[in-house]
């Protein structure tokens, strides 16, 4: 097992142990928090960092970062709304995307395409890990508010933009 697919797996490993520090409330405990959730984060840019630049692109690792990163996410808004802290309408447009998108993409690699990470899905990435932290730091509600529509918005418009570019996954003209 290459180290991309190793770094995936320790952040898939980070997520019971953020969850639990997040979920168990007091100030040492959310710092902890925090610090996993930031290394997890971390792990998702050097990952896919060194699997590109040093051609170690795996099949699992097409399989399991995408994953591993709405794992993380999902998680976190879950524990998050738990805490009172995001909407639950905010966190259900979100995963409901990432399970639209997962089926679209499970639906394009059944006919051999491949759909590949878009810049929008890289801006969405990332506004929902600052959303997370603004959220998990909880200082200033407006702002947490700001990042967490900015989030939603590019959840949104990457979903649209994935489905617009590869709208040949639902061609029925070939079956």
């Amino acid at each position: 097992m290459n180290l991309p697919n190793k770094l995936t797996i320790f952040r898939v490993v980070l997520i019971p142990i953020f969850m639990f520090f997040l979920l168990n409330n007091g100030f040492q405990n959310t710092n902890i928090a925090l610090g996993i959730f930031l290394i997890a984060s971390f792990t998702d840019f050097l990952d896919g960092y060194i699997a590109r630049s040093q051609n170690l692109v795996t099949k699992f690792g097409k399989f399991m970062d995408p994953l591993a990163d709405k794992l993380l996410i999902c998680s976190a808004l879950i524990c998050l709304q738990s805490l009172n802290r995001i909407s639950p309408w905010f966190v259900m447009i979100i995963i409901a995307r990432e399970f639209a998108i997962t089926g679209f993409r499970i639906l394009a690699a059944s006919d051999g395409i491949t759909i590949a990470a878009s810049n929008w899905g890289k801006l969405k990435t990332n506004s929902q890990i600052l959303a997370v932290i603004a959220l998990i730091l909880h200082k200033s509600p407006s702002i947490e508010l700001g990042l967490v529509i900015l989030a939603v918005a590019m959840t949104i418009i990457s979903g649209i933009d994935y489905i617009v570019k590869n709208k040949k996954v639902f061609d029925t003209s070939k079956k």
